[in-house]
């Protein structure tokens, strides 16, 4: 498929109106994602099926949320703050993972995007800056959505301890602010059981 095929497609449209709009990252989570599964030979998974692990909070962790099934909500969908681009999707049924990690060099914009992004960032961008940047913006979008996933991705299996699913418990109360509180969750301080939130 190329850019725009992919781009008016259920899929891609379910991550974008999910993210809000369309992106480099978004198109590096779609490709990511699409990656995976397609080595795990999984679908969407309705429950735990499978477990994403992403290594960024930025925009590609939208798509692998929508792509996967993998939620926060479900507790499947795990992240570590390593700053990577990198999407680890393990397989319950069949006990396999793989690891999908962006290439060196190939998420990178050239200095114009640079500059324009920095404009927008600081909101410094006129109307002009602003729409040549969407324009940038646009054509790194559709060129991640067609590099071949070899040259976009190293992808090799993941040898990793699954996570537990789930858990579902009774809340108790802090004792601090009162909020209800996963029991697990509470800590023992001088014998009084505190939310993580007041210990902060």
């Amino acid at each position: 498929m190329n850019a725009q095929e992919i781009l008016e497609s259920t899929e891609f449209k379910r991550c974008s109106d999910f993210h809000g709009h369309i992106c480099p990252g978004l198109s590096i989570g779609y490709r990511a994602s699409k990656a995976g599964m397609e080595w795990l030979k999984e679908n969407r998974a309705e429950d735990e099926e499978m477990v994403a692990i992403v290594e960024t909070d930025a925009c590609s962790a939208d798509a692998v949320q929508v792509l996967t099934g993998c939620t926060f909500g479900k507790g499947n969908f795990i992240h570590k703050d390593h700053g990577k681009m990198v999407l680890t999707l393990l397989s319950r049924k069949t006990g396999q993972g793989v690891r999908v990690s962006v290439k060196d060099g190939v998420f990178e914009v050239d200095e114009e995007h640079r500059a324009l992004l920095q404009k927008v960032m600081k909101g410094e961008a006129g109307e002009a800056d602003q729409a040549r940047f969407q324009e940038l913006h646009f054509q790194k979008s559709c060129r991640v959505l067609e590099i071949p996933a070899e040259k976009l991705f190293n992808i090799k299996p993941a040898a990793i301890v699954f996570p537990e699913k789930a858990r579902i418990e009774p809340s108790k109360p802090c004792e601090k602010c009162g909020e209800p509180t996963m029991g697990s969750k509470l800590e023992n301080i001088n014998g009084k059981l505190l939310c993580r939130g007041c210990l902060e």
